[in-house]
């Protein structure tokens, strides 16, 4: 809230150069805004009294932005990637997919590795839940299991993250 916006009985007032110049009524906080050229921003509205302030609104909301922008720079995103198997899949294409499944795991990236069944291998799903199993043990010295193997519809998941040290 700014200016003619703040309908509060009192609020504490701090200065545009930071000094608590106390409490008064927000219309004498808003006449001293006015002198100054500048705007009263209400800063912590949930305060007894509210805090306000004087400053450059349009300054105020440009080092904001700046601020929020440099927070997301800092910020690392965790893509979940996924590997999908078959249940009669050989032996060296399990080994290309591990080594996929090692490279995202690498990048700090996280791995759900899906076992796709099609038509009739849906009668022998018990039979090959064991190659999301050695998938998983494969993978033990670089990644441990953080949702366990859940059957969904005609698929069954399993997540792998990145080991801690």
């Amino acid at each position: 809230m700014i200016n003619e916006q703040i309908r509060d009985k009192e609020v504490r007032l701090i200065g545009s150069d930071g000094e608590q110049l106390g409490i008064m009524s927000a219309r004498d906080a808003y006449k001293l805004a006015q002198e100054a050229e500048l705007d009263l921003v209400k800063i912590a509205p949930n305060a007894v009294p509210p805090v306000c302030k004087i400053i450059d609104y349009g300054k105020y909301r440009y080092e904001l932005s700046r601020k929020e922008k440099e927070a997301k720079k800092k910020q690392k995103t965790i893509e979940i990637k996924e590997i999908r198997l078959s249940p009669n899949i050989e032996e060296n294409d399990l080994n290309t997919k591990m080594n996929a499944a090692r490279k995202f795991l690498a990048k700090g990236n996280k791995v759900k590795i899906t076992l796709r069944f099609r038509g009739r291998e849906m009668a022998h799903i018990a039979a090959t839940r064991h190659v999301l199993d050695d998938f998983a043990e494969a993978l033990s010295d670089v990644a441990v299991i953080e949702k366990p193997s859940k059957q969904e519809g005609r698929s069954i998941s399993l997540v792998l993250t990145e080991k801690k040290n």
